[in-house]
């Protein structure tokens, strides 16, 4: 990992768990409306952002490398 990831939340899709900003809380946040967002549009890549978008109940998180756009996750299939 280490790579800088673009992080992108569907709010549309977001229900608001806060499983993404327990697990990474340095990179989501919920906001007044309980739908989580991204702290900054790109991150470094990490266990703890993974895990946050793997956990996401309703996959609402899409992780993408910065430099080339290829999916981190959901992975392509």
């Amino acid at each position: 990992m280490g790579d800088q990831w673009e992080l992108e939340v569907d709010r549309g899709l977001c229900v608001g768990s806060g499983l993404c900003a327990h697990t990474a809380p340095e990179v989501f946040r919920l906001d007044a409306t309980r739908r989580s967002r991204p702290v900054r549009p790109r991150a470094t890549g990490s266990e703890a952002v993974l895990a946050a978008a793997e956990g996401c109940p309703v996959e609402a998180i899409t992780l993408r490398l910065s430099d080339t756009g290829e999916a981190v996750f959901p992975p392509e299939e």
